[in-house]
């Protein structure tokens, strides 16, 4: 994926993006386990939370809690989908902070944009408290999407119905730490025939999507016009929006989307999709693009 480079520098060149070298993405503890009147003392994983220090340059952007590991395309895809950058070359480089490394351990990511990329940080200070990640609520939600004059997703995707079915399976057996501690959401990129193109795992559902489209963006695949995104829990708002800004034609989960989700998903004409399991699922939008064999 990204080549490694020396853990000397502050900050790597794009084209040299380093990953972590540890990633912590699980905790291990002593539990007494309660199984019908027996106690059992045991070891048992947790999945790992740290706050995660988002930097443009030296000036501090925004901190979201998350699952560490793949923190860099977390940090890439944070910029993309909220709207700071648009495409992949703004990035002039990305890279953890390694200045005061054990007071932090590893916790910051800064970035290094393009002169004319640089962001108004007293608005993004604003808007980042208010939405720590997930996106601001409500009407202010929508109206920041369509002032970004964002494009419709592919509307020439057509996904077969037995690839939609299997694509659960395929997460579940592919979730390594969620098989460990039950405790993580997941989010995937599919192609149209099924095939798993990338997993990321988070104990935040929407950290989970932007290291998902992090990766994308950093790979140079956005816009995902032929790719389907499927989320392990609720498609709640956030996840259709960080969608729409990558391109994706599909957005499924498991569980149930919101009413603002779906509202978004039917004005930006993308397909949503809740309720995934075994063989049933609800289309809440862009029905046209689901076909039967």
């Amino acid at each position: 994926m990204y080549p490694v480079t020396s853990t000397q520098s502050t900050i790597a060149p794009l084209g040299e993006i380093r990953l972590a070298q540890k990633t912590r993405s699980l905790d291990l503890t002593q539990v007494a386990e309660w199984d019908n009147g027996k106690v059992l003392r045991k070891e048992d994983y947790l999945a790992a939370e740290e706050p995660l220090e988002i930097r443009i340059g030296d000036k501090p952007l925004s901190v979201t809690m998350r699952t560490p590991g793949d923190d860099l395309e977390l940090a890439a895809g944070f910029l993309f989908t909220e709207g700071l950058i648009i495409q992949r070359s703004q990035i002039v480089a990305l890279d953890h902070e390694i200045e005061n490394v054990e007071k932090n351990r590893g916790n910051v990511v800064r970035a290094v944009l393009r002169p004319d990329s640089e962001p108004d940080f007293e608005k993004m200070r604003r808007h980042f408290f208010a939405a720590s990640s997930c996106g601001i609520c409500g009407k202010a939600s929508i109206d920041s999407v369509r002032a970004r004059s964002l494009e419709p997703p592919n509307s020439d995707f057509r996904l077969d119905t037995e690839v939609l079915l299997r694509l659960p399976e395929s997460l579940r057996a592919s979730q390594a730490v969620f098989g460990r501690t039950g405790g993580l959401h997941a989010a995937a990129l599919f192609d149209v025939k099924g095939e798993l193109l990338i997993l990321r795992e988070d104990i935040g559902r929407h950290n989970a999507v932007d290291k998902v489209i992090g990766w994308a963006l950093l790979a140079d695949r956005v816009p995902l016009r032929d790719s389907v995104l499927l989320v392990s829990g609720r498609g709640g708002f956030e996840i259709v929006q960080k969608a729409i800004v990558a391109g994706l034609p599909v957005v499924a989960s498991v569980s149930a989307p919101s009413s603002l989700a779906v509202q978004l998903a039917r004005e930006m004409r993308q397909t949503l999709i809740g309720f995934l399991r075994g063989r049933r699922f609800v289309i809440y939008a862009g029905e046209e693009r689901i076909q039967s064999p």
